[in-house]
């Protein structure tokens, strides 16, 4: 894959209390860069984020099928980890405060391809160990021609 990507993210998250209704659709679709290293694949971009000065410094990092790594930093600060079958905790740092994040990895399905990356995943969240909501993310990571 060349250095140059789109990054697509879409997501939906749902009440975890009730389970029920709508999803709220959170879309991002940016240039990113990505490279290979030691059997890793890796994608850099930068986040603005509506109303706030500065950006956040996205590193995604994938490992075969199994563990999906979001890394941010800037006016936000995480390392989020997707394992299926696995719970992780992080600290989320914002302008806001901090949060302790659980994120309860369902299911993960990942697809390489020599152009193009699919990683779909359905996770929990809980923050301060009060569940949050049921979320499923679509990840698309294509070179760019």
């Amino acid at each position: 894959m060349t250095k140059d990507v789109l990054i697509s993210i879409s997501g939906l998250h749902y009440d975890a209390l009730d389970g029920e209704g709508e999803g709220q659709p959170v879309e991002v679709i940016t240039p990113a860069a990505y490279y290979l290293k030691n059997g890793k694949h890796y994608v850099v971009y930068d986040e603005m984020v509506e109303g706030m000065p500065g950006t956040i410094r996205n590193t995604i990092k994938i490992t075969g099928d199994y563990m999906f790594e979001i890394r941010k930093s800037g006016i936000a600060d995480t390392h989020m980890v997707f394992e299926k079958d696995r719970i992780n905790m992080t600290n989320y740092a914002t302008p806001y405060g901090d949060m302790m994040v659980g994120i309860h990895t369902k299911d993960m399905k990942v697809n390489v391809e020599e152009e193009n990356i699919d990683v779909s995943i359905s996770y929990a969240l809980d923050v301060n160990n009060e569940p949050l909501s049921d979320c499923e993310i679509k990840v698309n990571i294509r070179g760019m021609h």
